[in-house]
């Protein structure tokens, strides 16, 4: 197991924590909806379900598995199928032909079921325990969703440079830590079906990454209160092609841009990030003598920035809706 950054944030126990008063307990078996979001990773699909096959209940509730194919083609139409087949736990397949991830996610709520809707995404797995411990957790303090750890993973060992850059490392919490809406994120996550209101779209369109941040900002704004559960591990699958420079450096370009759709964002950013260009552009040679991580995280954090100034006077630096390679 790797080591992971601990973030130093002090956890708040079930009574410290603001919410509403607590909801009547009932005697009813809850239902979880598993939603999943997907596009063109069949093989990765495919690993995700079988280890979601085997997830523990103790008997404390039931789950179904809702999977958004934000392909046209369907291109995993038949893993579902296959799964459907072998497979006593209920799914659904539905299409969102439109290539928009704030769109594939609410396509996937709409058909969800439940009193509790769970997000992981198409390129992740979780541990066995996975749901059972976001659910016993969410009881325990009481909130309205529970966020959990993503810890990277790779089937074969990548280049040195990619491991000790920590580029696909996230920030971690106590158990119990409410959370910072910057810090709200999809790939790992339960959630009360009530805040999601009917009709209404839970991600906004318009953003082209980002949706699930400004997605928890709203709902903070709200306040509905969201804890992290550091038991609650599932793994992202980090294949070669995200080895490549290029993935890196595109995928900080367009995280850069779509900074700009948050309110929050304001003349101190556009500043910060004038100064920063100029000057993370003239640090690049003396990076570059410290190694490749070195080198490779001051131009990841330079596109950051160069994103949001580039989209700031109307251009886009990435033209596609996702970002493969």
């Amino acid at each position: 197991m790797e080591t992971r950054r601990v973030d130093c944030a002090l956890p708040l126990g079930p009574s410290e924590i603001p919410r509403l008063a607590p909801e009547a307990m009932t005697s009813r078996t809850q239902h979880i909806c598993v939603c999943i979001c997907t596009y063109k990773r069949p093989q990765l699909l495919k690993r995700l379900l079988e280890e979601l096959r085997g997830q523990e209940t103790n008997g404390l509730f039931t789950y179904s598995i809702v999977v958004a194919d934000n392909d046209h083609l369907r291109s995993v139409e038949s893993v579902v199928a296959d799964f459907a087949a072998a497979s006593s736990i209920p799914i659904r397949y539905c299409v969102e032909p439109r290539q928009n991830i704030a769109l594939a996610r609410n396509t996937a709520v709409e058909n969800a079921k439940g009193d509790f809707v769970a997000f992981i995404d198409d390129d992740e797995f979780p541990i066995k325990r996975w749901l059972l411990t976001l659910f016993e957790t969410c009881n325990q303090y009481g909130v309205d969703g529970v966020l959990g750890p993503v810890q990277r993973h790779f089937d074969v060992a990548p280049p040195k440079w990619v491991v000790k850059g920590n580029f696909y490392e996230r920030r971690i919490f106590p158990t119990g830590t409410v959370l910072h809406w910057k810090d709200g994120r999809t790939g790992n996550a339960l959630l009360k079906m009530r805040i999601l209101t009917a009709g209404e779209q839970a991600f906004r369109p318009e953003f082209r990454g980002g949706e699930d941040h400004d997605f928890f900002r709203r709902m903070i704004d709200k306040g509905h209160v969201f804890i992290w559960c550091d038991e609650a591990v599932a793994y992202e699958v980090v294949p070669p092609n995200r080895w490549n420079r290029k993935f890196l450096l595109r995928r900080a370009l367009l995280r850069g841009a779509v900074t700009l759709l948050n309110p929050t964002f304001g003349a101190r950013d556009v500043a910060k990030s004038m100064i920063a260009v100029p000057a993370y552009t003239v640090a690049l040679p003396f990076a570059l003598v410290l190694g490749q991580h070195r080198f490779m995280n001051l131009l990841v954090r330079l596109c950051d920035h160069l994103g949001k100034i580039l989209a700031l006077i109307g251009i886009n630096p990435v033209k596609g809706p996702y970002i493969t390679d």
